[in-house]
């Protein structure tokens, strides 16, 4: 880790104590809000609540998943423009990301920080005796906390490749120095073993009475597992639990129109597996500024590329209330993104819906030859953007009809940079940054170490190509 970092969390940590202090409503009465988990506040019920709330506070920060970590999926795959100035954003686009540029030293550090609170709470929670901290609550804590390390360790491990992996909680600056990089493998092992901890800590669906959005579940456990396992190419398990959530259509559907999970300031549908909660206020989700044009007090610095303008503004794409609604116009002809558009920032930050695990299955029933079942899931996310059952008949062109449907689908949420890396579609689709003529190589599909972390830790060595 960076001084930069561990002055971070030395910080954040004395801010905790006073937070916790001032800290008066129940856990469970109240949406996640800033606060940090650390060995002195965690003393009780109230203490670990808060201090679980400050992973999900870090989570949804602006460095991760308030807009930085979000830009790099945005930026890297093709749908989307930047229209400002700084050239460090347009490395994103042009697949020439420099080790000094400032998003990935911000996404590194953030993450880490959600990692830190994260190994905290893991850490103490299972030592606190206070009669209100039940048995059943505190796994349910320490298992949330399991998953959104979990999380944090995929986002870092897809787009660094292999990192150090730190699993207790940071006490002094130098804590971690000289804890080598561990594998992508080793990455993506890591948070296997922490979503299976989370499942067993979490309780039984069947044993609770509501569905909870906001935070980890047992199912948001299983929408994770069927991620991972698709990026780790384990289709009959990516099938598997893709169908446990799919199966769950009273708290989980394709909600129709297509707008209906974002327009007219919705939240928490059943659109929706595990999405993050801005006030707008004391938590304010920085997207709507960046994609909002000036007219709507934003500044536009990204924006829909032709391409996507194009394919959302034409038939077959362009049904009422479908896709297109994704996206407007200033004056007809000035495109900005519309699924962030509340004013103040209150907008939620989409982590998993429904449609990703029918994509996910129909992915991977597609890989195992399953064709008919993977084109039931590929028509059912269709159908409900209003378009037609897809033509695709053979193996390859079904994968492909599933990427294109990823692309529009989620064409203003963050996975088509990650998609085009995981199968390596990127190295066809793009060029090489330092050769035009060539294709981009495999050693661009993941981003470089941050310089700054490279500076103060020589144990760690940076990606090939960097």
């Amino acid at each position: 880790m960076s001084l930069a970092y561990l002055k971070t969390v030395a910080f954040f940590t004395s801010l905790a104590l006073t937070l916790s202090l001032a800290a008066c409503e129940s856990f469970l009465d109240v949406q996640p809000r800033e606060s940090v988990a650390d060995n002195q506040t965690i003393t009780d019920q109230k203490s670990a609540a808060t201090a679980l709330n400050g992973v999900y506070s870090a989570l949804a920060s602006g460095g991760y998943y308030g807009t930085s970590f979000q830009s790099i999926g945005y930026l890297g795959g093709d749908n989307i423009q930047w229209t400002g100035t700084q050239s460090q954003v347009q490395e994103f686009i042009n697949h020439n990301v420099r080790a000094d540029n400032s998003t990935i030293s911000t996404v590194w550090s953030s993450i880490y920080v959600t990692i830190n609170r994260a190994n905290y709470v893991i850490s103490k929670v299972p030592g606190v005796t206070d009669a209100l901290l039940t048995e059943a609550l505190r796994n349910q804590y320490v298992g949330e906390a399991y998953f959104l390390r979990a999380l944090a360790y995929f986002d870092l491990a897809r787009t660094f490749g292999g990192v150090p992996l730190v699993t207790e909680p940071t006490l002094t600056a130098t804590s971690n120095q000289g804890l080598p990089r561990a594998s992508q493998t080793e990455t993506y092992a890591q948070v296997l073993r922490d979503l299976e901890e989370a499942e067993l800590l979490l309780p039984n669906p069947s044993t609770v009475t509501t569905n909870d959005r906001y935070r980890a579940t047992r199912k948001t456990v299983w929408a994770l597992k069927a991620r991972l396992y698709l990026y780790q190419g384990n289709w009959a398990l990516a099938e598997d639990y893709a169908t446990r959530l799919i199966s769950d259509n009273t708290n989980y559907q394709l909600v129709t129109p297509f707008n209906a999970w974002f327009a007219n300031s919705t939240r928490g549908t059943r659109e929706s597996v595990f999405e993050l909660f801005y006030n707008g206020t004391t938590e304010v989700n920085g997207h709507r500024g960046q994609w909002q044009p000036t007219a709507n007090g934003g500044t536009r610095q990204w924006a829909p590329n032709e391409a996507l303008v194009s394919l959302l503004t034409t038939a077959p794409n362009n049904a009422a209330n479908g896709r297109t609604t994704l996206i407007a116009a200033v004056n007809g002809s000035s495109w900005y993104g519309n699924l962030y558009y509340r004013s103040p920032g209150s907008d939620p930050s989409y982590i998993f819906r429904i449609a990703e695990l029918y994509l996910i299955r129909a992915e991977a029933r597609a890989q195992q030859g399953k064709l008919p079942a993977a084109l039931t899931d590929l028509n059912a996310v269709r159908v409900r953007a209003g378009l037609a059952a897809s033509s695709a008949a053979t193996q390859a062109a079904v994968l492909l009809a599933i990427e294109n449907e990823r692309r529009l689908e989620f064409a203003l949420e963050p996975h088509r940079w990650f998609d085009l890396a995981r199968t390596s579609r990127a190295t066809a689709l793009f060029k090489d940054p330092l050769n035009n003529t060539a294709p981009l190589p495999a050693s661009r599909l993941v981003l470089p170490i941050p310089i700054s972390q490279l500076q103060v830790d020589r144990a760690l060595i940076q990606n090939e190509g960097y």
